[in-house]
């Protein structure tokens, strides 16, 4: 009960601008629905660390779950898994046309039950690149999160509706070096 009184209170301070630091005040219907929110995540187990579902229709997003053998502990998977993301050529595949920016992990928590992120990044000299991001890279995310014995993934292109194939043929060259190792699941 506590719990639920503490996010009310919160939720009523995020109507006064109690948290927010932008000029945008936040309606009362925005913060309580955030407050449930909230209270849904911490309640439900598993909740908290969910992989956000891919749009529907989307043209740009893959969600994908992955199973190690039964035979394979937790620690080999999760070494198996870093190893495979690691092999991943840090100039990307096809001569760069396929995240020629490189890769950095963002956050890494996998050992301890959790999840790792990623950044890939094209290399920005496409004509994409240059006629729609100002010569900019194009950024994608991969999420890899651990859920039981599997591994959720999520791979996805921050803006644009369309990714050309660049999450799918990321997940193919990842899933594939698993796939050698008898792992099993969606697109392996």
């Amino acid at each position: 009960m506590k719990l639920i009184q503490s996010l009310t209170i919160a939720a009523t301070l995020a109507v006064g601008h109690g948290f927010s630091h932008s000029p945008q005040p936040v309606s009362r219907r925005d913060a309580v629905s955030n407050t449930l929110a909230s209270l849904i995540a911490i309640s439900l187990p598993g909740a908290a660390n969910a992989i956000q579902a891919c749009p529907p229709g989307s043209n740009n997003c893959i969600r994908q779950t992955w199973t190690p053998p039964s035979s394979t502990s937790a620690a080999d998977a999760t070494s198996q898994l870093r190893e495979a993301i690691n092999t991943y050529p840090q100039e990307g595949q096809e001569g760069g046309k396929v995240d020629g920016g490189g890769y950095k992990i963002v956050s890494d928590t996998l050992g301890d039950s959790g999840s790792i992120a990623l950044e890939y990044s094209s290399s920005g000299k496409g004509t994409f690149a240059k006629l729609f991001n100002g010569g900019k890279p194009f950024v994608d995310d991969l999420v890899i999160e651990q859920s039981g014995s599997a591994f959720e993934i999520r791979s996805a292109s921050r803006v644009g509706d369309s990714d050309f194939g660049v999450n799918g043929k990321r997940l193919s060259y990842i899933g594939g070096l698993l796939k050698g190792k008898g792992w099993s699941g969606d697109g392996l």
